[in-house]
């Protein structure tokens, strides 16, 4: 910092916050600065510049979801990151792949890096684990799930409602044999989904036969596997709710190998790319995943900053897309 400052005309003090992005120095002395840094390759050291300062901050935070290729989670993800670029903080991403004993390892791992925050998606069911990182200060905000077993802030959507959504969609057009394609039963949004789908189901009248309802699919290889099976049985669903994108992928396939995918209807929990031009277009349940990330850091941040009150649950409400493979009739 001393040969930036020599090579710039400037004190040490401006070339610190010229690189510290602080306020007070005009963009004439700023970009004099930013020349030299750049002749003497210079980086600055975040790290012992939070040291010094004595909030020991790490400008890092962690954010650990279930599965960062899945477009839900790299939606997210992308949204964090946009928020933490305006504060120059980093964020650290890994996938926990519903594995509990890899959700808590890589906590730790987190934790004793000193991140400022932590964004989760958790794999586990409790979450006791984490109170005395909470009553220490971390700040932690769960996303897709809410805690158990602590109290804070989470950002999720009505997945029940959602559900509802889909199958009032598919009851209206005409479907009373409805498929049920889901996740784990362990986690607790494919087992909120669930819910909605037979709550749906009783509300209008319609008995729920467990045996169209799949459960603990975890890849579109499964959701193929299972409603194949379904489709060759001896009285097939005239209609499929996929409960996961990644599900409905793997239905959208069954449906065409079938040869039965403009006969029977599905709707999909989760919007993902391309879904709006495969044949046909697949109808969904759709999260505003750029609203969620928008809440997410909304609240990571304002605890970072200091926020002290009452812990925070934002509950969004999905949408229907319509696009036309739910409004696919049932054969006479």
């Amino acid at each position: 910092m001393r040969e930036v400052a020599a090579l710039a005309g400037v004190s040490l003090k401006t070339v610190s916050r010229v690189v510290n992005r602080e306020p007070g120095v005009s963009p004439d002395v700023t970009a004099r600065v930013e020349r030299a840094v750049t002749q003497l390759g210079y980086r600055h050291n975040l790290a012992a510049s939070n040291l010094r300062r004595g909030h020991g901050r790490s400008a890092m935070v962690g954010a650990l979801l279930q599965d960062v290729s899945n477009s839900f989670s790299a939606s997210l993800l992308r949204s964090l990151e946009d928020a933490a670029r305006d504060r120059d903080v980093a964020i650290v991403a890994s996938s926990l792949d519903e594995e509990p004993a890899r959700e808590r390892s890589l906590v730790e791992g987190l934790v004793r890096r000193r991140v400022d925050g932590l964004l989760l998606m958790p794999a586990t069911e409790r979450h006791d684990y984490l109170a005395d990182d909470l009553r220490s200060g971390l700040p932690i905000v769960f996303v897709d799930r809410r805690p158990n077993g602590v109290d804070t802030d989470s950002v999720t959507v009505d997945n029940a409602g959602g559900s509802r959504m889909a199958v009032d969609h598919l009851l209206a057009h005409g479907h009373r044999r409805i498929a049920f394609l889901g996740d784990l039963p362990t986690i607790q949004t494919a087992r909120t989904r669930h819910e909605g789908f037979l709550a749906a189901l009783r509300d209008a009248g319609v008995e729920s036969d467990p045996a169209v309802e799949a459960t603990s699919l975890r890849s579109p290889d499964d959701a193929i596997a299972a409603l194949t099976l379904l489709l060759d049985s001896a009285n097939p669903p005239t209609a499929v709710f996929a409960a996961r994108n990644s599900l409905a992928i793997g239905a959208i396939r069954a449906l065409h190998h079938r040869g039965v995918a403009g006969q029977v209807a599905l709707v999909g929990f989760d919007d993902f790319p391309l879904a709006d031009i495969v044949d046909p277009p697949l109808t969904v349940v759709k999260q505003n995943v750029a609203m969620i990330g928008f809440e997410v850091a909304k609240r990571l941040f304002a605890r970072i900053d200091g926020d002290t009150s009452a812990p925070q649950h934002v509950v969004l409400t999905p949408e229907l897309v319509v696009r036309g493979s739910g409004e696919i009739r049932p054969e006479q």
